[in-house]
């Protein structure tokens, strides 16, 4: 950043002309048969690597920003080259003449040049066309214009935009190239595609251009407004035709019903119908977590055969034409149409056919998707208990009593506990804890609390097993399923009520059996800071306030405290001399409001 100049929103680089060139550079390194001009921004093979270049050229482009779209996609059995532009911007006619020219085999039978349908890309690529054209060249344009958010009305005279479908285009348009097929017949069916072709994008937020400034970053962000997500944003945050508060469900039903509902006459672009060979393709914009994405892949195939009587036969995910860092995701849906070149030549196969593209992530052979698998008889994985009662007892109104009023206390406590974690961790104790707690709650709510104090252990510890992960989920799992090892020990031949002598005696054994899985200790900054205080008192004492009073002081005691094991060690700054040990914090709430009830 240059000094005096005013600061920018967050991003690795902050030089959009610098990221553009280092980004396309980056493509070459993942890639080794890719080169790169620098001048003309261009990505294409090289020669060495194209075994038969008398076979079509496909090329295509577009403004940067969109990446893996489009020069990730140059490659044996994709694109021949792409022309990349400035961030959002389409590249020059000299940019497309230069790529026509010079950049492709001259021993090329012809050049098929996939373009999406933005006013400065048609203009652009249009006149490097006709001058390829006026030298001789055979070139035909295919003209991706597939989302349905810009409806006939809207659209007018320009028509829809193109969106992540361009990708289905490229790919099929590319693997008919590499088959050997003609100019003509590249064109007829990247055409076919597009008009069998349909997309949608919806995004939670606007994307954040490198190089913007920090005004400008939060002015994107404001336009849209707390809660609502955008439908049929574009990829160069053009707004959509709405803007809706709705969930997941919501969401995808609203975007199917514009892709798909014939009696809207505005969008009814394609007519796809129950039964219909199709081919779903779901986008990522560029920020949408995988764990996000896959979800909403989830639904959408769900909603799919559920409404619409529609199971695609290729279900394909990730990020093929994004949008920067934005918070989105396109669906595209491909109805499959006999191409009318034969075999090996439909659709389907030439979107199955390899190809060596970074930017191609489908992976899953044909194969795969078309091998009958089967019914499986699912197997129930019975809870592992050990069912022999014991002649132990505890009251069991006391013993429901005591446990609630503990996990009631402990799910109030955790904002508090996910804000400590927030600072020293990685956020995720609070929410665990209260997974864990609403499980036995709903557990001590469904089924009767017996007399023998094991059935409730055994309970517990799967319920804790099967409800909290990490760590501390691990921790409590061993400790628990100890306990109850621990108080079949104490069992006798004659009923014997368990006292808190008992109790000690079992939980300072359990402690013992957890130290073989775990160095922590007190003064670790963990749990144990409050556990192992809790079962050392209620062994001397036999008090169970006093216990929980001494495992509140423990769980106090790691404010300031450095950690020696866990998560917090990894975590700089210092945030462990503001608030204590997350762990060891709900714990004592849990204790205290135990102990409150006895």
């Amino acid at each position: 950043m240059a000094a005096g100049a005013p600061p920018t929103a967050k991003h690795y680089l902050d030089d959009p002309t610098n990221a553009v060139l280092s980004g396309l550079y980056g493509v070459t390194l993942t890639n080794p048969s890719l080169l790169f001009d620098k001048t003309h921004k261009i990505i294409y093979r090289h020669p060495s690597s194209i075994a038969s270049p008398e076979n079509v050229a496909v090329v295509c482009g577009g403004g940067s920003g969109h990446e893996p779209g489009f020069s990730a996609f140059v490659g044996q059995g994709a694109l021949t080259a792409c022309v990349a532009g400035t961030i959002f911007a389409s590249p020059s006619a000299q940019q497309v003449r230069a790529c026509l020219s010079h950049r492709l085999p001259a021993e090329t039978q012809g050049i098929i040049v996939v373009v999406t349908n933005y006013t400065g890309d048609v203009l652009n690529f249009g006149m490097g066309i006709e001058k390829a054209r006026a030298m001789g060249k055979k070139v035909e344009m295919v003209l991706v214009a597939d989302d349905v958010g810009v409806g006939r009305a809207k659209g007018g005279k320009v028509g829809r935009r193109g969106l992540s479908g361009t990708a289905l285009v490229v790919k099929i348009c590319g693997a008919l190239a590499e088959a050997g097929a003609s100019v003509e017949d590249c064109a007829k069916v990247g055409r076919l595609v597009v008009d069998n072709l349909v997309s949608l994008g919806a995004s939670l937020n606007r994307v954040h251009i490198p190089g913007r400034s920090l005004q400008e970053a939060k002015e994107e962000e404001e336009r849209l407004g707390p809660g609502l997500v955008e439908i049929g944003m574009g990829i160069h945050n053009e707004p959509g035709c709405e803007k809706v508060k709705a969930d997941l469900p919501g969401l995808v039903r609203i975007m199917l019903a514009q892709l798909l509902d014939q009696n809207d006459q505005d969008r009814a672009y394609v007519k796809i119908e129950r039964g219909d060979d199709t081919v779903l393709l779901v986008n990522n914009f560029g920020g949408t977590s995988n764990l996000e994405l896959s979800a909403v892949v989830t639904e959408i195939v769900n909603q799919l055969g559920n409404s619409y009587g529609i199971k695609p036969r290729r279900v394909i995910s990730g990020t093929f034409f994004g949008s920067l860092n934005g918070p989105g995701f396109i669906i595209s849906v491909l109805k499959l149409t006999e191409t009318g070149l034969g075999s090996s030549k439909s659709m389907l196969e030439l979107l199955d056919a390899p190809a060596e593209a970074t930017g191609w992530s489908a992976s899953i052979k044909p194969e795969t998707w078309e091998k009958d698998y089967g019914e499986i008889k699912t197997v129930v994985e019975e809870h592992e208990e050990d069912r022999r009662a014991t002649s132990l007892q505890v009251d069991p109104d006391i013993l429901r009593s005591a446990l609630k009023s503990g996990l009631d206390r402990l799910i109030a406590s955790e904002a508090e506990v996910t804000r400590y974690d927030t600072i020293v961790g990685d956020g995720d104790c609070g929410v665990g804890l209260k997974r864990g707690a609403e499980g036995i709650l709903k557990m001590l709510e469904s089924s009767q609390v017996k007399q023998d104090p094991l059935a409730s252990l055994w309970k517990i510890a799967s319920i804790v097993e099967a409800t909290m992960d990490g760590t501390s989920g691990a921790l409590y799992a061993i400790f628990l399923n100890s306990l109850a090892a621990n108080v079949r020990k104490l069992d006798s031949s004659d009923a014997t009520e368990l006292t808190p002598k008992m109790w000690a005696q079992a939980l300072v054994d359990s402690l013992k059996a957890l130290g073989k899985y775990t160095p922590a200790q007190p003064g670790d900054r963990t749990l144990m800071d409050a556990l192992v205080p809790f079962v050392d008192t209620l062994g001397s004492t036999g008090n169970t306030r006093e216990a929980a009073e001494a495992a509140k002081r423990g769980a106090e005691a790691t404010k300031g405290m450095k950690a020696s094991l866990g998560r917090s060690v990894y975590v700089g700054g210092e945030g462990h001399t503001e608030v204590p040990d997350p762990g060891a914090y709900g714990l004592s709430q849990f204790l205290s409001g135990l102990a409150e009830a006895l």
